[in-house]
């Protein structure tokens, strides 16, 4: 009998360790991702690789390193960096446009305007990446680190409506710039246009020459990516339309033309719509990439990985079921052969504030202000001050400290413990959780003349300029409150909260997201005031998680 006792007390001790080691190994897994992992840890992976809203990708590989950047519109920081080993696990490193000129302009929300769909090259020791305000002209901004510090953003080419820029350095040294139109500012769109630069990229030196007009055959055309390839110049640019598109790819022995066209990748028989606008990439083994988004609606333009092969001089991309030379986007593939295999990570998702600056996948909505918030080390925190809103100002969506970040996947829950200390001389302060795009709602703590109210907003709209509709919750005998916001399939959101971090209760709203102009929803923080004091309130952000629904 004591012999079996001690079979028993091993054999728990064994299956305790078992339990404790496989915990040990989820919570590293959870510590770079809450929520979708591409990676499938058995040399495959499925897509998309990065289930987030990352618009426009284009990626280059310098020896093996993978450098990403895509669209960031009017959220600040903009342009993100993200760095990868083997083109599906994906983690940001830093951001090339920390304030968005003009500086005056985008200090206040400019939703859809900004940055449009960039390049990114690495030429003569030094990362080059162009990217176009569809107001403004193409700019220029330059790095040794691909993680900073950007050079101060240049404008190469002024003019309205010049957009989705890609730079060709090619054989002589003569530089040129692929660009299109954006017809809501040019009048004019679907063609594809190519200039001159100087040699040090900088300036267009020429008046350009359209080389491809798509409107028989590719409307709206745009994106385009400029390549040189075994004597053929290649263009891949996406048309169509941004949900229902095709990825076209153009070629010719002269930069000018004529080009001759072919499709290269369309939807097909399977369910990823509109797959195209991207970057071609290799390994250092020879293996042959393409970088993708799909349009999810409320979800943005998630990231796709396919693999591409070249016959007779044309690329083909992802899977040609049929022989047709048109590749159909591909659910699950082996990995890229890059001779290792790296760890599994994720863009960041959960910040505990514990460091000196905010998480590198925070956002504000405009240009941002050293008034706005402080990193309180000392008690691992972020502090949001209450700062006014315009007198203009009449929802959120206008409002410019409004601290978001991507929606990491199709379902998930983000919670945050907050503690609000108002200013006992304004009356108009409210701070909490928000979903926010066209419509917005948000769970929130208002301070008013008898205390501290929880409250639950909702403005349908709210880019028409809509008031938000706002009904009290309950009065709250604490300033220590936890907020929390499900997504489910769909982006349908639930709000919730708790005193106590533990019983958490819901709202009985349910909030259909939607999506900004040109992004996806977003989750986030704010912290507002609506009449102009001598001082702020503020909430202390203990942290901010995200996880998986189970």
């Amino acid at each position: 009998m004591q012999l079996l006792r001690r079979f028993y007390s091993g054999l728990i001790l064994i299956l305790s360790g078992i339990l404790f080691s496989s915990m040990a190994f989820s919570q590293s897994l959870i510590k770079d991702s809450a929520v979708w992992i591409p990676d499938q840890y058995n040399g495959t992976y499925k897509n998309p690789v990065i289930n987030a809203d990352y618009s426009d990708p284009d990626v280059v590989r310098v020896g093996r390193d993978y450098y990403l950047t895509s669209s960031s519109f009017e959220d600040i920081p903009g342009l993100p960096i993200l760095h990868s080993y083997d083109l599906v696990n994906w983690q940001i490193i830093g951001h090339a446009l920390l304030q968005q000129p003009p500086f005056d302009h985008f200090n206040t929300p400019r939703h859809g305007e900004g940055v449009w769909a960039p390049a990114i090259r690495y030429y003569h020791d030094a990362f080059y990446l162009y990217y176009p305000d569809p107001d403004y002209g193409i700019y220029l901004t330059k790095a040794i680190n691909p993680s900073g510090p950007w050079s101060k953003p240049i404008l190469v080419y002024a003019g309205k409506g010049i957009i989705d820029p890609c730079p060709l350095l090619d054989e002589d040294g003569q530089m040129y710039l692929v660009h299109a139109f954006a017809g809501s500012r040019a009048g004019i769109k679907s063609i594809i246009a190519i200039n001159k630069l100087n040699k040090e990229g900088t300036k267009v030196i020429d008046d350009g020459l359209i080389v491809y007009d798509g409107h028989e055959l590719d409307p709206t055309i745009e994106g385009p990516k400029l390549y040189k390839h075994h004597g053929y110049y290649y263009i891949f640019a996406p048309a169509g339309g941004v949900t229902t598109g095709w990825q076209l790819v153009l070629r010719s022995k002269n930069i000018y033309g004529p080009y001759e066209r072919k499709v290269v990748m369309a939807q097909g028989k399977s369910v990823v719509n509109g797959p195209h606008q991207g970057a071609w990439v290799n390994t250092i083994t020879g293996e042959d990439w393409f970088i993708h988004f799909q349009d999810k609606g409320p979800y943005g333009r998630v990231v796709h990985l396919e693999p591409m092969i070249w016959k007779n001089d044309w690329p083909i991309i992802g899977a040609d079921n049929d022989g047709s030379g048109i590749g159909e986007p591909v659910t699950t593939y082996h990995k890229p052969n890059v001779q290792k295999n790296y760890p599994v990570i994720n863009p960041q998702e959960t910040d505990e504030f514990n460091a000196s600056t905010l998480g590198l996948q925070w956002q504000w909505m405009a240009n941002a202000q050293p008034t706005w918030y402080y990193m309180n080390q000392g008690k691992g925190s972020v502090r949001l001050y209450a700062s006014t809103s315009p007198e203009w100002t009449k929802n959120l969506w206008q409002t410019p400290n409004v601290l978001l970040q991507k929606f990491p996947d199709d379902e998930f829950i983000a919670t945050t413990k907050l503690t609000f200390t108002p200013n006992p001389k304004n009356e108009t302060e409210k701070t909490g959780l928000v979903i926010m795009g066209l419509s917005y709602a948000d769970i929130a703590v208002r301070s008013k003349k008898d205390g501290l109210f929880l409250v639950y907003g909702n403005c349908k709209n709210a880019d028409k300029g809509n008031i938000e509709n706002e009904h009290v919750i309950t009065k709250l005998d604490s300033s220590t409150i936890y907020l929390r916001v499900k997504v489910n399939v769909g982006a349908k959101c639930t709000f919730y909260y708790s005193i106590d971090g533990i019983n958490f209760t819901d709202t009985g709203e349910e909030f259909q997201a939607e999506p900004g102009r040109w992004i996806g929803a977003k989750v986030g923080l704010f912290s507002t005031k609506s009449e102009q004091s001598n001082d702020s309130g503020y909430e202390d952000i203990d942290w901010f998680r995200i996880h998986k629904i189970f």
